[in-house]
């Protein structure tokens, strides 16, 4: 079964190991399994063992304390301890020459706070993403502004982009394994709030937070991106059903149509909102008589109100890739074989859980190009068709927060009913959830899987 590169370092298959694990207590070899599924080994975790409703909580609790233990003894990107930003020193990561040749990517990792860090009061985590100017400069500017925004007690990850010049992004996949190695570590933090991780930047880490967030949204409680405004389809807003959104650009920010991307960004969000009211939490503005400088200190102390919500019963998710790299779950939702997996292929899902009735929608999706940039040929709008999926496989995750599980469970997935019945609660669905998703909200003890070639 083919698997996309980024599955490597996200949200690979793990690794196999001798043994199993049992509800509530985990042999030693969990910790092994997990270590050999962050080194990147493709193998699925496997075992028929049964969990009773009653051992969840503790099964659960046992397996993430084996992933902590595997992330912390992983040599892979370690972070170091937090210090006071206030006097924190650099750190740096290597980023595999394969997805960058020549990178290095500095950081500073610093909180806010009179008190230390604990586990008793995890903080917000605050990840800001620099402008395009000389990086040195933007950096340390990044690490100025930080201190001054009023977002305490909180938590930052500032990084300078390892290469600058006009083909490095922060969204190419140099910086995702960054990324993906930086949330696997805080979750897995003690002194981190899982449900309390926002990302924003300005100029052009304002392009990146946006397309990061659409991206990401699962992870994420809010986004911010300032002075930015990327087409619509290289951050789809529908991802963003369940993760506050916000942002800020000049009026008169002509600059590769910043205004104007930005209008279509609030364009769709409204029309998204009207749809679902109960959703889309989004402040898109549009500053008066400003121009690619604006007043950046509203966006953190916006951001801080929302919570994440990591068990939304209603998702909305278009799978596009970034710099040829996919996301293999969204949510409860895992991507074991992609509809089409031709380059630039997207496919689009729609889940709704109403009692224990769910219904998954899956279909692929076609863009067509509605207005274009007479000077520089930039695609600015666009329409899109869809057409139900005929082929691909996806895995439903499911647990007490989503579905009563002493009673069945229908799913229906584009029509059809596919399962009714009470859930098989099994050890082996917990643990490859740790795995794929790496997240303590996310470990379930159930999960259905459908081959939609078979509908």
């Amino acid at each position: 079964m083919k698997k996309s590169i980024i599955s490597t370092f996200i949200i690979a298959l793990a690794a196999t190991c001798a043994g199993h694990l049992q509800a509530g207590a985990p042999k030693a070899d969990a910790a092994q399994y997990f270590s050999d599924y962050i080194a990147g080994k493709a193998a699925e975790y496997s075992s028929k063992k049964s969990i009773k409703r009653s051992e969840i909580a503790d099964a659960r609790q046992s397996v993430w304390a084996e992933w902590q233990k595997a992330v912390r003894e992983s040599s892979e990107l370690p972070l170091p301890e937090l210090q006071r930003l206030s006097d924190v020193s650099s750190h740096e990561w290597k980023i595999p020459a394969s997805l960058e040749p020549n990178a290095t990517m500095p950081f500073y990792w610093g909180y806010k706070s009179e008190a230390e860090p604990s586990g008793d009061a995890p903080l917000p985590l605050f990840i800001y993403l620099h402008g395009s100017g000389p990086k040195e400069h933007e950096w340390s500017t990044g690490l100025i502004l930080a201190k001054r925004f009023d977002d305490a007690p909180s938590a930052y990850f500032i990084p300078q982009i390892p290469n600058e010049g006009e083909y490095y992004r922060w969204w190419q996949k140099g910086k995702q394994y960054a990324w993906n190695n930086l949330l696997r570590r805080a979750l897995a933090s003690e002194t981190i709030d899982p449900n309390r991780i926002y990302m924003f930047g300005i100029s052009e880490g304002g392009y990146g937070s946006q397309r990061l967030a659409s991206f990401y949204a699962d992870y994420l409680a809010g986004a911010g991106p300032m002075a930015g405004g990327e087409p619509l389809k290289n951050a789809p807003t529908e991802n963003l059903r369940n993760t506050a959104f916000s942002l800020l650009t000049g009026d008169k920010d002509l600059g590769f149509y910043r205004n104007k991307l930005t209008g279509y960004t609030k364009r769709s969000l409204d029309s998204l909102k009207a749809l679902c009211p109960d959703a889309y939490v989004n402040r898109v503005e549009l500053i008066p008589d400003r121009g690619h400088a604006i007043d950046y200190s509203p966006t953190t102390p916006w951001l801080k109100q929302f919570t994440r919500n990591a068990h939304p019963k209603k998702i909305k998710w278009e799978d596009f890739d970034m710099d040829g790299w996919h996301r293999s779950g969204f949510y409860n939702l895992y991507v074991d074989r992609r509809p089409d997996e031709a380059e630039g292929a997207r496919a689009y899902y729609e889940m709704s859980i109403e009692g224990n009735e769910i219904d998954l929608n899956v279909s692929t999706v076609t863009y067509t190009t509605i207005e274009t940039d007479p000077q520089w040929g930039i695609a600015l709008d666009f329409s899109r068709s869809y057409e139900p999926a005929r082929s691909g496989v996806i895995t439903v995750y499911l647990d007490e927060n989503l579905v009563d599980l002493d009673r069945a469970v229908t799913l229906r997935v584009n029509g059809r009913r596919v399962h009714k019945g009470k859930l098989k609660l099994r050890m082996e669905n917990m643990v490859n959830s740790c795995a794929r998703f790496f997240d303590p909200e996310r470990l379930y003890p159930a999960a259905i899987t459908v081959d939609l070639a078979d509908l």
